[in-house]
């Protein structure tokens, strides 16, 4: 059989016993499970920590450094509450990236008796992932660093700790942008700043020493300029990629799409859980849109154990054929 470039990477597999479900250890209980997703990396949890402490240190300078010496207090009262409440949010929306659970296909699933009650066909194709043992979904890819199978995979940032996946990727999202607006909200406060100092008394401008207070004021210039163009760009890619419904992986692959895209305002409804509301931008809140259900099956198998490349093409399309990834 001749194999096309949609199935360049993958192996057909038509029989249960070519899955080696021997070499696969049987998933834990739910019940055994705890209830908190977190990555053991030690590159990510240091990025993790470098980003609180740089939110931390923005905070500092804002209020301390500009805010507090400030004689006009409805300007510092305005300018703080809004910096803090963007910040606080920012770390909210960083949390439940880093701690919801991106999509994750269950560990080491594809034991021998999983495998027998989904009463394989003739013809069938499944895909398995060798490196977790675990039947591969549609859109799935498995990460190296999670160590697992993550559904609607866009990549693995070491910033979250995580992946981003379909569970986790409103709050990714969400981090982004606060992210971009608190380091814009910066950006304009250092300027004001200036202005006012260079009209002003250096030493009646802020409560430290002039030559302190120029060497963090242009630190944080430097890290809001920074992280305002990359957290734009980060949020601009994911928004493109709901609203395309194709993730970050399948757009390097150039994967030619085999299941019904869900676009435009359809996709953000269903990435951020419903209808246009202020929960969109509320990190606190769940998804509590679910994915709509896949199209129907097509009751019968082709008879045949060869099947042609035109019948995969078809079952792969419709959703038929259980996928398992060879990576």
């Amino acid at each position: 059989m001749m194999i096309t470039p949609l199935h360049r990477f993958r192996d057909i597999e038509r029989t249960p016993e070519y899955l080696q479900p021997e070499k696969c250890v049987p998933p834990p209980s739910r019940a055994s499970l705890g209830t908190m997703w977190f990555i053991r990396d030690g590159c990510g949890i240091a990025c993790a920590v470098v980003t609180w402490m740089l939110v931390f240190y923005a905070d500092f300078v804002v209020l301390l450094v500009m805010l507090v010496p400030s004689r006009d207090y409805v300007y510092s009262v305005i300018n703080g509450t809004l910096f803090n409440t963007l910040a606080f949010l920012a770390l909210a929306s960083h949390c439940r990236a880093m701690l919801t659970d991106p999509g994750a296909v269950p560990k080491g699933n594809a034991t021998k008796e999983f495998i027998e009650s989904l009463q394989l066909k003739p013809g069938q194709v499944v895909y398995k992932c060798p490196k977790c043992c675990s039947i591969k979904p549609d859109r799935a890819h498995h990460c190296s660093v999670c160590k697992r199978c993550i559904r609607k995979m866009d990549h693995h940032c070491p910033w979250v700790n995580n992946c981003v996946g379909e569970n986790n990727q409103k709050y990714f999202v969400l981090f982004t942008m606060y992210i971009a607006l608190i380091s814009l909200h910066a950006l304009i406060m250092v300027g004001f700043h200036f202005l006012y100092c260079f009209e002003e008394d250096w030493t009646k401008c802020s409560s430290f020493s002039p030559p302190t207070t120029v060497i963090l004021l242009i630190l944080l210039c430097f890290e809001a300029l920074l992280f305002l163009i990359f957290t734009s760009v980060m949020f601009g890619t994911q928004v493109h990629s709901i609203c395309t419904d194709e993730t970050g992986i399948e757009r390097l692959k150039n994967q030619k799409p085999t299941w019904e895209r869900i676009s435009g305002w359809e996709g953000m409804k269903l990435a951020f859980g419903g209808a246009f509301s202020l929960g969109w931008f509320n990190p606190f809140s769940d998804l509590s849109c679910k994915s709509p259900a896949p199209t129907e099956a097509v009751a019968a198998s082709p008879a045949s154990e060869i099947m042609t490349q035109e019948e995969i093409e078809q079952f792969l399309a419709r959703d038929v054929a259980i996928q398992m990834l060879h990576e």
